[in-house]
């Protein structure tokens, strides 16, 4: 699924007027568990009604805190049990038309331009080896790819979407 706001670009102000207090980390954590709640469930959770909890949820979509509400699908259950992180090495910058354009595969999850020893990095998914095996084979005819370093994923421990709470203890140990 493409992201629909380019992270490149500076993103508006907006309604975005106020920090995310503690109600808006609960609200938006307990949707990231389970974006299905109700209102009045989430109310619940969170220590407020079910109206003031259908205001915060309306302003944190209005400030793009909330992007979309998707159901996060398993890659085994539909046929594509084959996880891989592929690091990409092309000429230039690397970002380019053609290499953005494998968007349209659904076996690629995500694509980020990183710094580091490889330009891009791609996230897929595929029902075989022999499909990944494929998909680079799509890379390679790309005029500006020159290599790439596949990580195949034996198990996972841990995969989820961003989550509302932050870490203290983290930017603490920075300072230090």
């Amino acid at each position: 699924m493409p992201n629909s706001e380019k992270t490149e670009t500076v993103r508006g102000k907006g309604q975005e007027a106020r920090p995310l207090d503690t109600f808006d980390r609960t609200i938006l954590g307990e949707l990231a568990v389970d974006a299905g709640l109700s209102y009045a469930e989430l109310g619940s959770r969170a220590g407020l009604s079910a109206p003031a909890v259908h205001e915060r949820v309306k302003r944190l979509r209005a400030s793009g805190r909330i992007r979309s509400t998707v159901a996060v699908l398993d890659g085994p259950s539909t046929g594509k049990p084959f996880l891989a992180f592929v690091h990409v090495d092309a000429t230039g910058w690397g970002k380019t038309k053609e290499l953005l354009a494998l968007s349209e595969l659904p076996e690629v999850e995500e694509i980020h331009s990183v710094a580091g020893d490889a330009c891009m990095l791609l996230k897929v998914r595929c029902a075989s080896s022999r499909a990944l095996e494929g998909l680079l084979a799509r890379l390679y005819a790309l005029p500006s790819v020159k290599a790439t370093r596949s990580y195949v994923v034996l198990s996972t421990f841990l995969e989820r979407t961003p989550q509302a709470g932050i870490s203290e203890a983290l930017e603490e140990s920075s300072n230090d």
